[in-house]
């Protein structure tokens, strides 16, 4: 069965909490005795109905406070396929915390409150999923109850996100808009006619019809090799594998590959996982790869199709999301980490600092600090395999390290 990854984001108390709840309540995905806690939870805060944001808000200190700010992943199914909801914080202060969410999401769901509309959170969410290039962005205009369903307050917040979307660099994504009451539950899954001048799906129903590309397929193929299987036993004396997962693309038995650096061409003997044998290798499938030749190659290497290479860079520029309290300053060194690789690297320049609100270059800054996004060039110590992150995601992101206290302090887009 088929995993739909949803990020969930908006601002402090858009409702995602509930949503949630209510997606997991309406699918029948909440155990009885959790049911029956959740009736308990909510009779001593004195509510007279079932909280279902208790059902995703972590963190016993934050729901006391009714703040989520740490990551949850919530696991849910319908016949048609399964879901996995990365619920992330709505503090300004968490932006991190939504880029990691979000980094595998097939669906960005973006809360709005009818009463608040578009606040300095939505452009900043918005502004990470286009950077992300997450296919599917789903608006859910939440809370329509407390403006008693407005039709004209519903088209005016469409009207400004449509104006975003305007100015976005990545046209690609499937919008919809949708307006929902997560509290009781009017467009989420069901809809009971409070909204009767809305013809389009609930969420669920959207949910349920997205399609799959696979895009991850249809970009160039790329296999990093994380080890070098030599077993030392005589049965497989000649065995000479190699293991790692296929970052994107695909690679079939006969075809002929190329291992870089050195640059050495083979073609593929067997593909192999756990001892069954395979004609082909999709995108995301670990597996051990044998050559008809004895090539030098080994952890860090990538093996690529002649035609469809990767560039040896040394020189990156890319978007950087800045997750660390101290600053990003020209001339600081880091780790790069790429697929299986960790290089030293230089901040070369600052380019710019990205005004998420008008999604326009801020130039001239010194630093880049704790959940900006701006874009830097940085010089590694040896070349990495990359493509730009527009082209293969997979291949065209990293990760930035603090080298001496082994944190991760941004992540990277190659551009």
């Amino acid at each position: 069965m088929e995993v739909l990854r949803i990020a969930t984001s908006g601002s402090v108390d858009d409702g995602k909490s509930t949503l949630i709840g209510r997606l997991l309540y309406d699918t029948n995905s909440i155990p009885q005795d959790k049911m029956e806690a959740l009736h308990a939870a909510s009779k001593r805060k004195g509510l007279d109905f079932t909280d279902l944001s208790l059902l995703t808000d972590g963190l016993v200190a934050e729901r006391e406070q009714g703040i989520t700010i740490d990551v949850a992943h919530i696991y849910f199914s319908t016949p048609t396929r399964k879901y996995i909801i990365a619920d992330t914080p709505g503090h300004i202060e968490y932006t991190r915390n939504m880029v990691t969410g979000a980094s595998n999401a097939q669906v960005s769901l973006i809360l709005i409150d009818a009463r608040k509309g578009i606040v300095e959170q939505t452009y900043r969410h918005f502004f990470i999923a286009s950077l992300l290039r997450i296919p599917y962005l789903v608006v859910c205009v939440n809370k329509m109850d407390l403006v008693e369903y407005n039709q004209a307050r519903f088209n005016q917040i469409v009207e400004e996100f449509q104006q975003l979307l305007a100015n976005t660099s990545y046209q690609a994504q499937d919008v919809v808009f949708i307006p929902v009451s997560s509290l009781y539950g009017e467009n989420v899954a069901t809809t009971n006619g409070a909204i009767s001048w809305y013809q389009g799906p609930t969420l669920l129903d959207y949910l349920e019809q997205v399609s799959f590309d696979h895009a991850d397929s249809q970009h160039p193929a790329r296999f990093p090799i994380q080890s070098v299987i030599r077993p030392r036993t005589t049965e497989y004396h000649d065995f000479r594998g190699f293991a790692g997962k296929v970052a994107s693309g695909h690679f079939s038995v006969g075809e002929e590959v190329i291992s870089l650096p050195s640059g050495q061409k083979s073609k593929i003997k067997t593909i192999e996982q756990f001892e069954k044998q395979l004609q082909t290798a999709q995108a995301r499938e670990s597996v051990v790869i044998t050559l008809e030749d004895e090539i030098d190659s080994s952890r860090g290497n990538m093996l690529v199709k002649p035609d469809d290479q990767p560039q040896q860079l040394k020189e990156i520029k890319a978007h950087i999301c800045w997750m660390d309290q101290q600053p990003l300053t020209v001339g600081k060194t880091y780790l790069v980490q790429h697929g299986v690789n960790r290089v030293k690297a230089k901040v070369q320049q600052l380019h710019y600092v990205t005004d998420v609100t008008s999604h326009q270059p801020v130039e001239g800054k010194a630093s880049l600090g704790l959940n900006d996004i701006g874009s830097i060039t940085l010089r590694t110590a040896s070349p990495i395999l990359a493509d730009t992150y527009a082209s293969n995601p997979a291949n065209g992101a990293f990760i930035l390290i603090d080298e001496f206290n082994n944190t991760t302090v941004g992540v990277g887009f190659i551009e």
